[in-house]
């Protein structure tokens, strides 16, 4: 039995653990999986843990003392294994980019409860709501890097997935009941399909990604709101200074608002200063900063001011065609998500209207090439999508 050979792991540390654990879950027809990672805490984020719940048992993965997960990769991509998240969207992203997961059969908890109408759909609220439990809030931003992980962290982890199996039963049957099976697993399949394309990169704040820069996410310092007031000069100074950011962050393996934050960034890009005075005077880095970075500050702001302006790239002015029809189809789905008594992309996600505004179908046909993704919603809704687009 998978509780004989695991009841006395906590937490997985080597091969012989993973291996037992992969079998365990391989004979399961439902599992739920949660992932940690340090974004707050490191230059380029990981993950840091994965959890797993089944039948009643936890089990919490440690993939930092793992090198190799691949025991666990037929378990995802299982399509006879339901995998149960909650937010599952950049669970999945983290999964591809760190291991090269590939999920297939996955049930969202969120998605049910925003399917349903819920107006709370937090994990946290959830749980409360269906079970009258109260989940510990102020972990939420724990360095999950640090090791050893302490018992009230494992702890902690171990309830995101524990009553998710539980919550998912509860959804599953409200979905069932109001017929919405159809759109839900719709949208867990496109979750799913998608996911594996994206980029992995986290947002603080300041619109910047807490991650640094790579191939794929150039340093863009267009992002920093602000940063279009300024001239194309102080423009060429905030880009060094980005630059330099996110070398000092590469370096230090902190994230990027760890070590200088945006407005700070711009505050010094609009009135360049040429000393260690005046960068003091502007107050716009704490006086830690300045001792540590001051010197390559300075450099960076000289690099700036004898550069080459800088000037945002310009986007094409959308056909306004184009920009009607998505006008229409936005109100045709506030009005079809108010019958409904759910949010409007529920009814019409963000993807598929820029989609059908941009290649305007115009006969059934067309339409289903559009929507191959979204059969139900193409069912459900293809008549009154298209009689919206044809008056345009």
């Amino acid at each position: 039995m998978c509780a004989e050979k695991l009841e006395s792991i906590k937490l997985i540390t080597n091969k012989a653990g993973l291996k037992a654990l992969a079998t365990c879950l391989e004979g399961r027809r439902r599992v739920a999986v949660d992932t940690e990672s340090n974004s707050l805490y490191a230059y380029q984020e990981r993950v840091c843990l994965i959890q797993f719940s089944a039948a009643g048992e936890d089990h919490l993965v440690d993939p930092l003392a793992l090198e190799d997960l691949s025991p666990l990769k037929p378990v995802f991509a299982n399509p006879d294994i339901e995998k149960v998240f909650h937010a599952a969207e950049y669970d999945l992203i983290c999964l591809s980019r760190d291991f090269g997961f590939e999920v297939q059969h996955i049930f969202d908890t969120m998605l049910a409860a925003r399917i349903l109408g819920r107006s709370e759909v937090g994990l946290g609220a959830l749980l409360e709501a269906e079970f009258g439990i109260k989940l510990e809030k102020r972990y939420q931003r724990a360095n999950w890097g640090q090791r050893p992980l302490p018992a009230h962290l494992l702890d902690y982890a171990r309830l995101d997935t524990h009553y998710l199996i539980e919550l998912r039963d509860r959804l599953a049957q409200g979905l069932k009941e109001r017929g919405l099976e159809a759109l839900a697993e719709e949208d867990f399949r496109r979750m799913a399909l998608t996911s594996l394309n994206g980029n992995g990169g986290k947002h603080n704040g300041d619109g910047q990604n807490e991650g640094g820069a790579s191939p794929s996410r150039p340093i863009d310092c267009w992002r920093i709101s602000g940063a279009h007031d300024l001239s194309a000069r102080q423009a060429a100074v905030l880009l060094e200074l980005c630059r330099l950011r996110d070398e000092l962050a590469r370096q230090l393996d902190r994230p990027l608002f760890k070590v200088m934050g945006d407005q700070a960034l711009l505050v010094i890009a609009s009135k360049p200063p040429a000393t260690l005075e005046e960068l003091d005077k502007l107050r716009a880095i704490s006086a830690g900063q300045a001792r540590r970075f001051g010197k390559q500050i300075l450099k960076a702001v000289a690099r700036g001011q004898n550069s080459e302006p800088a000037h945002p790239q310009r986007n094409r002015q959308p056909d306004p065609r184009v920009t009607e029809r998505l006008d229409a189809l936005r109100n045709w789905r506030k009005e079809a998500a108010r019958e409904m008594g759910v949010p409007s992309d529920v009814v019409l996600p963000r993807d598929l209207m820029q989609a059908l505004a941009g290649e305007n179908p115009r006969t059934p046909q067309e339409l289903e090439r559009v929507m191959r993704s979204a059969p139900w919603r193409r069912e459900h809704f293809g008549e009154q999508i298209l009689r919206t687009l044809l008056r345009y």
